[in-house]
């Protein structure tokens, strides 16, 4: 979908804060809610492109206020109410209702490894043939839909070429929605970033961007 969080080509953002010797969590909290979200998703309940579209339609306001971790809260919240693993009572009270169901079984920490495993299967499945081929110039797609999708604003209408063929990989736009799998191929696609940004852009750069086969077409 188009949303605030596609913020890629968009002039006059500002520059990207790099931190130096930057920490994997800047406060505590953060990574009590990073293993959350692990161990939640380890229920097989949605997926990870669901919970990027969770991020995605989150209000743009709030969407440019938050912290990266801080919107992972408000995200998470959301999904254990939607997806009936508790109630927006029990999560204002801290408590849980009378005759809420437990989780059977309860998560543990020796269940730990489902939570580190994605579930991702190998890509090279030979039953899924690939629509386009290293080498060949391609467009993406200029598509505005209202659904998630990996497809950037910045790369659709625009021309590129085929460098790799990743292989066989789940359709993040249906995967999102419950909509099926829809395993295809995944591919890198260099773009001139004059093609991108125009003739202000330097000749000697280039965007390499993953792409599925449902994203390109023929040029």
């Amino acid at each position: 979908m188009n949303g605030v969080h596609d913020l890629g080509g968009i002039q006059n953002m500002g520059p990207i804060q790099y931190e130096k010797n930057e920490p994997v969590f800047h406060a505590p909290w953060e990574g009590r809610i990073y293993a959350l979200n692990r161990a939640v998703r380890a229920l097989r309940k949605w997926s990870l492109d669901t919970d990027r579209y969770g991020l995605e339609v989150l209000p743009p306001a709030d969407y440019l206020r938050m912290s990266y971790y801080e919107r992972w809260v408000v995200r998470m919240f959301a999904q254990v109410v939607q997806f009936g693993l508790v109630s927006q009572h029990e999560i204002e009270t801290g408590k849980p209702d009378a005759g809420s169901a437990k989780a059977t079984p309860a998560l543990t920490a020796s269940m730990s490894s489902r939570f580190l495993n994605r579930g991702i299967p190998p890509g090279n499945d030979p039953n899924v043939r690939p629509l386009f081929k290293v080498g060949q110039r391609v467009r993406a797609r200029n598509i505005n839909p209202t659904h998630h999708t990996r497809l950037p604003r910045y790369a659709r209408g625009k021309t590129g070429t085929i460098l790799r063929d990743h292989g066989v990989y789940i359709f993040p736009d249906t995967n999102a929605h419950f909509l099926g799998e829809k395993r295809q191929h995944v591919y890198s696609v260099r773009f001139a970033a004059r093609e991108l940004w125009g003739e202000s852009a330097s000749p000697r750069d280039f965007v390499h961007l993953d792409m599925w086969d449902d994203y390109l077409e023929r040029v």
